[in-house]
């Protein structure tokens, strides 16, 4: 993805609010089929990640993998993650 749409999509995820939350459980198959939806439905998300630095990163690169979606930006716990809809 080009660093312009990244940028487009980063303008656009500022007014969104963490539709995903990760908390004390990590990242479960119930999780990672609610983002599943999430993703398909919107198609550009934020997830908040309560977690550690470390262990931050490692979950969001997990998500990225298993659901196919672009980590956009990454800035404290909130994670905002595209992955594009081909059926709208």
């Amino acid at each position: 993805m080009k660093s312009e749409e990244k940028r487009n999509l980063r303008a656009q995820a500022h007014a969104l609010k963490p539709v995903i939350m990760i908390g004390q459980a990590g990242l479960t198959p119930a999780v990672l089929a609610e983002t599943e939806l999430a993703l398909d439905k919107h198609e550009l998300i934020k997830v908040k990640i309560r977690a550690e630095r470390e262990e931050r990163k490692q979950i969001s690169e997990q998500i990225c993998k298993e659901t196919g979606a672009e980590l956009i930006q990454s800035i404290g716990q909130i994670a905002v993650l595209y992955r594009l809809n081909p059926d709208k």
